[in-house]
């Protein structure tokens, strides 16, 4: 039954799941709230190993997801559910494409879903700086109370690695989170 579970709820995520890899997070938070698969701090960790291993984002963390949930067979079936929608629904458009692709209500749809797309990835990187940065395990507004828990060498951390990726364009990512990974053993964070 986990299997099938697994399946329906990542088909759902790649279905809807529209803007690439990180477009999968709000869907994967409504996932944890609902199911106990796993908790937003390892929401947090299914990000840094998918970013920091080689492949599309989204499908690595329904891979992870999947195996931390029912081993091998499970994050095969959820990697299947993820990536089955798009494989579907390529298939269909491919057969459209010459018909519609000079269509204008087809290039203000997707005018219209790329804002959305960005909000949704917005409103769950909130949540994941409460929980890294203010000590919250979810985004409730910001109040005062909440900067008086504000992990000052968590904010520092994360400033220095934002600068240092746009001060740095070639230096590869892991580097960048390998770093982060020795600051925060040095730091305790």
């Amino acid at each position: 039954m986990i299997y099938l579970q697994l399946f329906f709820e990542f088909f759902k995520t790649g279905l809807f799941a529209i803007g690439g890899g990180l477009a999968t997070l709000p869907f994967l938070q409504e996932m944890s709230a609902r199911t106990g698969w796993f908790t937003l701090t390892e929401l947090q960790d299914m990000i840094a190993v998918s970013e920091s291993t080689p492949g599309p984002i989204g499908v690595n963390m329904a891979t992870y997801c999947g195996f931390t949930t029912a081993g091998i067979p499970g994050a095969v079936i959820a990697t299947l559910g993820l990536i089955m929608p798009s494989f579907i629904v390529i298939l269909i458009v491919a057969g459209f494409l010459k018909r519609f692709k000079d269509s204008p209500v087809v290039a203000a749809a997707f005018s219209g879903l790329r804002p959305a797309s960005t909000a949704l990835i917005a409103a769950v990187l909130l949540s994941l700086f409460a929980a890294n940065f203010l000590n919250l395990t979810a985004w409730k507004g910001f109040s005062l109370q909440s900067f008086a828990v504000l992990k000052w060498q968590a904010l520092l951390l994360g400033v220095v690695v934002f600068i240092g990726t746009k001060l740095w364009k070639k230096v590869h990512p892991g580097f960048f989170l390998l770093f982060g990974a020795i600051a925060g053993i040095l730091l305790k964070l």
